[in-house]
């Protein structure tokens, strides 16, 4: 942030008054790159996520959050019953699954 205000600082320095127009604009303009920059892929990769837990089907495999790879063995509403290594089943929250994991079970 300190290299903002100092940005922020030299820009008024050429002129007695300043000009608040010029500095709408920058501010403007660093929204804007916020925006574009850390804001929307953000909510794309949401998307992404929420899309691919409403397609889940029994069988997938999957990787949660904390790691854990697995197979799906059953859905419920709010929860998904997976299978890992040895036939333990293990339920889990279904905001728990972050990516298909069959690409990395493949490289093995």
């Amino acid at each position: 942030m300190t290299q903002l205000n100092y940005v922020l600082l030299m820009m008024g320095q050429g002129e007695e008054g300043g000009n608040p127009m010029q500095m709408l604009i920058f501010m403007g303009i660093i929204v804007v790159v916020f925006y574009f920059f850390m804001i929307r892929p953000q909510m794309k990769k949401r998307k992404e996520v929420q899309k691919f837990r409403s397609e889940m089907q029994k069988g997938d495999k999957i990787m949660t959050i904390g790691g854990i790879h697995g197979k799906i063995n059953a859905i419920k509403e709010d929860a998904i019953i997976i299978e890992v290594e040895n036939g333990n089943l293990l339920k889990i929250d279904k905001n728990a699954v972050i990516k298909d994991s069959t690409g990395i079970m493949m490289q093995k």
